[in-house]
């Protein structure tokens, strides 16, 4: 009656074992991961090289115009986020990117292989982060911008690549958004 009973539990998986079984299940293929990868090291590349070749280039106050009258390229440091908030907090603003890249590796991670979009839009975002982390750790919490658009007097808030690529990272998630069903949207329309 013994043997019965441990025939029988362990043709049954366990329920540690059909959770990890259904973790595997869901992870990213290696297409995914190349794609997620390589975005996210050839955007942090591209972003530290921008910076290095425009702040090795320009002189402090001095400005190289790409679309006179729109678009150039300065030196500015920024020791804030976005459009300067938290200026002169360089170690919260440090932690908060760790927690961010450490979130954007756990969606990647547990996203499946199914919504390429998705994926794309993280490494992009995951570059970004990583690109403006890296000021904040060897650059004296400061991140270096260049870019610089402008119209007549009006000037948009000086960014970088890492800037750009966060920019078009959290756009394209958006975008997925519309593209993505919910499973209660499926369910709803096969039972119609």
């Amino acid at each position: 009656m013994t043997e019965t009973k441990t025939k029988a539990s362990s043709a049954r998986p366990s329920p540690s074992r059909a959770f990890f079984k259904q973790m595997a299940l869901s992870l990213p293929d290696a297409k995914t991961h190349l794609i997620f990868w390589s975005l996210m090291a050839g955007g942090l590349a591209l972003d530290l090289w921008t910076k290095k070749a425009v702040f090795d280039w320009l002189k402090p106050h001095e400005t190289y115009p790409v679309i006179d009258g729109f678009l150039r390229f300065v030196i500015a440091v920024n020791n804030g986020a976005a459009f300067n908030l938290f200026a002169g907090k360089p170690y919260f603003l440090a932690a908060v990117s760790i927690i961010a890249i450490m979130g954007i590796f756990a969606v990647f991670l547990f996203s499946g292989g199914q919504h390429k979009l998705v994926h794309i839009a993280l490494g992009l975002f995951a570059a970004g982060v990583c690109g403006n982390l890296y000021d904040r750790l060897f650059n004296n919490g400061s991140v270096r911008d260049f870019i610089d658009v402008y119209r007549g007097n009006y000037h948009w808030p000086t960014f970088n690549v890492a800037d750009s690529l966060l920019c078009i990272g959290v756009g394209l998630l958006i975008i997925s958004t519309f593209f993505t069903e919910k499973p209660a949207q499926k369910h709803d329309q096969q039972h119609k």
